[in-house]
C-alpha cells in the first residue's frame, strides 16, 4: 500500500536494503521517518522485534514535519534530524508503557498534540483528490481529478509533490498495483489475466512489467514466495514495512 511511516525501535537494530545498487544498506536504530518510496526496498529485522510505528496514508505525514514530502521520497531520516522532533522522551515513555495498547495511545497522543501546529498549504486539495485515487484504486484519470478540483494539472502535481512526495500519476500506479496484491489468494490458482483486467491494466504483459518494477519478481515467482509463508487465520495483510 502507498504509505509513509514513523517507526520507533525499542529492540535490536534493523537493516534497510535499497534496491538501488549504488545505495549502501542502512542500519536503523532508535527511530526514523520514511516518506513515499518509488522503488522497492527490504527491511531486515533481528531475531527479537520490538517496533512501535505508524502507517500514514500517503498525505498523512505532511502535517507533522516541516520539510516538503519530496525531501523524504525514497529516503529515511532519523527522527531527531527532523526539526521540532526529539525522540528520546517519546521513546522512553513508549519503553516504559505497560502494554501494546498503552504504547499506541501514547504515540497517538503525541501526534494529536502536533496537529494544527504546521501550515497545511495545499493539503486540503490533496486530501480531496488523493482520497478519490484511494477510493477508486487509482482508476480515476489525473486530468479528471484536476478538472473536478478546478485546478490545472501542473498545480495539482505541485501540491502532491509537496504533501505526498510523488505526483498523482505515480500514486495512482501504486494504488492500482496494491489492488492486485490484496486480491491475490495464494492458497488457490490465480487468474492473472482477469486480475489485470479488473485492476485496469492494458493487458497481462503490462501487469507483468509492473510486478517486475515493484517487486523484482514475475507474478509466478511472487506467488511462489507468498506460498512459502502461508497466511494464517486472523493474520494481518502486508500493508507496508511493519513487522507482524
Amino acid at each position: 500500500m502507498p504509505s509513509a511511516h514513523l517507526m520507533i525501535n525499542l529492540g535490536e537494530p534493523a537493516r534497510l536494503c535499497d534496491s538501488e545498487p549504488a545505495i549502501p544498506d542502512a542500519v536503523l536504530t532508535d527511530g526514523w521517518f520514511m516518506g513515499m518510496w518509488t522503488r522497492r526496498f527490504t527491511v531486515e529485522y533481528g531475531r527479537t522485534v520490538h517496533v512501535v510505528g505508524v502507517h500514514f496514508k500517503p498525505w498523512g505525514l505532511a502535517p507533522f514535519v516541516t520539510m516538503p514530502m519530496s525531501e523524504l521520497r525514497d529516503r529515511w531520516v532519523p527522527v531527531d534530524d527532523v526539526p521540532d522532533w526529539r525522540l528520546a522522551d517519546v521513546r522512553e515513555r513508549l519503553a516504559e508503557a505497560s502494554s501494546t495498547d498503552a504504547r499506541l495511545r501514547l504515540l497517538e497522543d503525541e501526534l494529536r498534540s502536533r496537529l494544527g501546529v504546521l501550515p497545511a498549504a495545499g493539503l486540503p486539495l490533496v486530501l480531496r483528490t488523493a482520497g478519490n485515487l484511494e477510493a477508486s484504486w487509482g482508476s480515476v484519470p489525473v486530468t479528471a481529478l484536476a478538472d473536478r478540483a478546478g485546478v490545472s494539472g501542473n498545480h495539482l502535481a505541485t501540491q502532491f509533490t509537496r504533501n505526498v512526495g510523488i505526483a498523482p500519476k505515480r500514486l495512482a500506479r501504486i494504488y492500482r498495483f496494491a489492488r492486485v496484491i490484496l486480491a491475490v489468494d495464494a492458497a488457490h490458482p490465480v487468474g492473472w489475466a482477469e486480475l489485470a483486467q479488473v485492476a485496469g491494466y492494458f493487458d497481462q504483459p503490462h501487469l507483468i512489467n509492473e510486478f517486475k518494477s515493484f517487486t523484482g519478481r514475475t507474478p509466478s515467482a511472487y506467488l511462489e514466495l507468498r506460498r512459502r509463508f502461508p497466511q494464517q487465520r486472523d493474520f494481518p495483510p502486508d500493508m507496508g514495512p511493519m513487522p507482524v
